[in-house]
């Protein structure tokens, strides 16, 4: 499941990548916009500002502006700095791989061979998928 804080960085993102201009838009004006906490927003404008897909300016008329175009966003990107592993258990993860504990042999597990699956399609989605494309 789709966490509160991936979900609305998204929501975030995509409300900055629709702006006409890269000028800086408060975290106020994203809040209201988008039905997000200030303060829980805060917190996840700063991760994906320390992640390099954000910038940001203090002062008058500052805020947070996109660093990069949209369209060199991709979704997987956003997903593991926010979420995590793609993943839905860590004995398929590409990035987070563990050895399950209760599992003598990965290839003959059947849940094994059947999240390969769905991790192969998820992440075929959010790898092919840009933030350019959730704005169209």
């Amino acid at each position: 499941m789709l966490s509160r804080k991936t979900k609305y960085g998204l929501k975030a993102l995509t409300y900055l990548a629709r702006q006409e201009s890269n000028t800086p838009v408060q975290i106020s004006v994203i809040a209201k916009s988008e039905n997000i906490s200030h303060k829980f927003l805060e917190t996840i404008l700063l991760i994906l500002r320390k992640a390099g897909y954000l910038g940001s300016k203090k002062g008058k008329g500052g805020g947070y502006y996109l660093m990069k175009d949209p369209s060199e966003i991709p979704i997987a990107a956003i997903y593991r700095i926010l979420e995590g592993p793609i993943a839905m258990v860590p004995c398929v993860s590409l990035n987070f791989y563990e050895k399950c504990d209760d599992c003598p042999d990965e290839d003959a597990c059947s849940v094994h061979n059947l999240m390969i699956q769905v991790r192969d399609n998820t992440l075929q989605i959010f790898e092919n998928t840009s933030l350019a494309d959730l704005i169209h």
